[in-house]
C-alpha cells in the first residue's frame, strides 16, 4: 500500500477515531492530538503486519488516550502534593509525616 493510499484509508477512519478519543478525553484538542499520534504510529508501523486497519487504529487511539489520561492524573497528583506541602509548610518532597516527640 502506498503512503497516499494509507493516508486516504486513515482519513476514512478519522471521524470515528476523533469521536472515540473525545469520549475518552473530553477535550477536542487532546482528541485531535491522540488521532495525530495514531497516524504517526501507523506511519512508523509495518503495514504488512496490520490485518484490520480500523481495529488497529481504534486500539491505538484508545491506548494513546489512556496514556494521556494517566499523564493527566499523575500531573494532578503532583499538584495536590505541592499544594499540601505548601499548606503544611513542608518542603516539596520532604517527609510526609511529622515525628511525634
Amino acid at each position: 500500500m502506498t503512503r497516499t493510499e494509507l493516508a486516504r484509508d486513515f482519513e476514512r477512519h478519522r471521524p470515528r477515531l476523533k469521536a472515540i478519543a473525545y469520549r475518552l478525553l473530553g477535550s477536542v484538542p487532546e482528541s485531535e492530538d491522540a488521532v495525530q499520534e495514531a497516524w504517526l504510529r501507523l506511519d512508523r508501523a509495518d503495514q504488512g503486519e496490520i490485518e484490520n486497519l480500523g481495529g488497529w487504529l481504534t486500539a491505538t487511539v484508545a491506548r494513546v488516550a489512556l496514556d494521556k489520561l494517566r499523564a493527566r492524573a499523575d500531573a494532578g497528583m503532583r499538584r495536590i502534593a505541592r499544594s499540601l506541602d505548601e499548606a503544611t509548610g513542608r518542603a516539596a518532597g520532604g517527609p510526609r509525616h511529622a515525628s511525634i516527640a
